[in-house]
C-alpha cells in the first residue's frame, strides 16, 4: 500500500458519514498524514426565482443544511478532543465539482467515502452519484461500506 501524506473524507452532512470519518482517522493516524474533511451543499432549488411552492421547501433544505453541519461538526470535534487535526471544508456547489476541485487545491493522495446506493431525495439534494465522482477521480478512493442496519443518506436521524 502506498503512503498517504494527504486524506479526504467526503461528508454527505449526515449521521451516516460517521464510519468514512473514523476510517480516515485510522488512516490518518497510521499514516501521520493530514486529514480533510469535506461537505458540499448543493442548493437544487437554485438561487433565484422562489415561488409559493418552493419557498417552504427551500426553507426546510436550509433548516436540514444547519442540522447536517451541526451533526457533522460533532462528529469532528469528537476526534480533535482526541488529539486529531482536522482541517473541514464546507463547500457551496455541485457536489462532484466541489470534491474534484479540492483533491486538486489540496493535493490529496486518498479520498475516503462512504459506499452507498443513492435514494431519489439524497439525488435531489445532492446531486449526482458516487459513481461519477469514482470515474472522475484522480487520486487513490477508498470505499466504506454501511454496517447492516444503519441509516441510508438520505435519513435525518438524531444520535
Amino acid at each position: 500500500m502506498n503512503e498517504y501524506k494527504r486524506i479526504l473524507v467526503v461528508a454527505r452532512m449526515i449521521q451516516s458519514c460517521k464510519k468514512a470519518i473514523q476510517n480516515g482517522v485510522a488512516l490518518a493516524r497510521k499514516y501521520e498524514a493530514d486529514l480533510y474533511v469535506i461537505h458540499s451543499i448543493y442548493n437544487p432549488f437554485g438561487l433565484k426565482g422562489w415561488g409559493l411552492g418552493t419557498r417552504a421547501l427551500a426553507l426546510e433544505y436550509e433548516k436540514s443544511i444547519a442540522d447536517a453541519r451541526r451533526k457533522l461538526a460533532n462528529l469532528v470535534e469528537e476526534e480533535r478532543t482526541q488529539g486529531m487535526s482536522i482541517k473541514e471544508m464546507v463547500r457551496e456547489g455541485e457536489p462532484t465539482e466541489e470534491i474534484l476541485k479540492a483533491i486538486k487545491d489540496e493535493k490529496i493522495d486518498l479520498l475516503v467515502m462512504l459506499a452507498h446506493e443513492e435514494g431519489h431525495f439524497e439525488h435531489f439534494l445532492f446531486g449526482r452519484s458516487n459513481d461519477e465522482l469514482v470515474r472522475k477521480m484522480p487520486c487513490s478512493i477508498m470505499l466504506v461500506k454501511k454496517e447492516p442496519g444503519q441509516a441510508s443518506d438520505g435519513d435525518h436521524d438524531e444520535e
